[in-house]
């Protein structure tokens, strides 16, 4: 396991509030200097603790209606096949394989209550090793910063 210490946890705090931030400016609030962020953030991306930068879109604008977790239990001998027909399906947006009553949770992503049905029952229903699913509409939703970025 890497070690991580008090300036890298602060990074990863400002960075994850604001993957846009500039390093000058970054520079300025944590009364560093530029070039040991520069360092810092290109040794954090080496150690694969920062995977990727990326951008958070606000669904809605996008159509984005309804958004919903699906527990799904299927055959064993089918697990490939219906990983794959997942991953064709555009309104699936993650898959994770879980513990517990279902063997897949998938998060699913439509316009509409209808359009969701539509998904639910004419896309992920018809996959051939589905035994049942059973949907978990999104009502709200609050994210949180996680335990290991809090200052």
């Amino acid at each position: 396991m890497h070690r991580f210490d008090e300036l890298d946890m602060k990074l990863l705090f400002e960075l994850t509030k604001d993957g846009s931030i500039s390093v000058p400016i970054l520079s300025k609030k944590l009364g560093i200097n530029a070039s040991v962020l520069y360092s810092r953030i290109k040794r954090l991306i080496k150690k694969k603790l920062i995977k990727k930068f990326t951008v958070v879109i606000d669904d809605s604008l996008l159509g984005i209606g309804v958004k919903a977790s699906v527990g799904i239990n299927r055959d064993p001998k089918l697990k490939d096949e219906i990983h794959k027909a997942f991953m064709d399906i555009s309104e699936v947006v993650s898959i994770s394989e879980i513990t517990g009553r279902f063997d897949i949770m998938i998060h699913v992503y439509a316009k509409n209550l209808e359009a969701l049905h539509s998904v639910v029952i004419e896309k992920i229903g018809k996959i051939d090793g589905i035994q049942n699913t059973e949907t978990f509409v999104e009502l709200q939703k609050t994210d949180k910063d996680p335990v290991y970025l809090i200052e």
